[in-house]
């Protein structure tokens, strides 16, 4: 039966409008984004496919362009979308963030992680640069390495921390594994920071290990 024929109350775009986005399921949303399905198979159907495909929502939006292409009911257009969604995702999150403290904004500080990291296959290594206030001046991925490593070097970050003029900085760095347990390197690598930039009088406030469930605080941790 095609999702037009379904009871108002379950077809997913009315729902979204009548109860939120929060109220659907992963595969009602990214059948709202697929719009239609495939011969045979409606949106919902098919998404629940690509779904146990990939593994999971988050598979989904991580995978490259020829894993995603290939997919039944995908392809080019479809992954230009997707890419656009997310895009505009971050964007609007940065920009959230340059107008208010992330004292008062910490979910969105970890939303805005996890939207730039998160779906990395590779080891990244990134710094947010705050003024005074605490609001976002640049985020920079300062290095990159293998998905078990990557070398991180404490004068780089006070150097562009000193480029941006910044008074506070983040540290965020994703573990491709998916486990966002902080090791003893990044516990030493974090120390190493902080006591570098407080050389030139800036406060390093939090350090974000990101993996596939909810990332990690140092600072939460007592390791800052």
């Amino acid at each position: 039966m095609g999702i037009n024929n379904w009871p108002e109350g379950q077809r997913p775009r009315e729902k979204l409008i009548k109860q939120g986005a929060e109220a659907l399921s992963d595969a009602e949303l990214l059948a709202i984004f697929l719009r239609t399905g495939v011969k045979g198979i409606n949106a919902v159907e098919l998404a629940r496919r690509v779904i146990l495909h990939f593994g999971s929502l988050q598979g989904v939006i991580g995978a490259s362009p020829k894993e995603f292409c290939q997919c039944l009911g995908l392809g080019d257009a479809k992954f230009a979308q997707l890419q656009a969604m997310l895009e505009m995702s971050k964007r609007y999150l940065a920009e959230e963030l340059t107008k208010s403290s992330v004292f008062t904004s910490v979910d969105q500080v970890r939303a805005y992680l996890i939207t730039k990291l998160r779906a990395r296959h590779r080891e990244v290594f990134a710094v947010l640069f705050l003024d005074s206030q605490h609001h976002l001046i640049h985020y920079q991925e300062v290095f990159f390495g293998t998905i078990n490593s990557a070398a991180v070097h404490p004068r780089e970050v006070v150097k562009s921390a000193l480029h941006y003029n910044a008074a506070a900085c983040i540290l965020a760095h994703n573990h491709p594994s998916g486990v966002a347990e902080p090791s003893q390197a990044d516990i030493l690598i974090t120390k190493r920071i902080q006591s570098a930039l407080e050389l030139v009088d800036i406060t390093l406030l939090d350090h974000f290990v990101i993996g596939s469930n909810q990332p990690v605080s140092l600072a939460e941790r007592g390791y800052i």
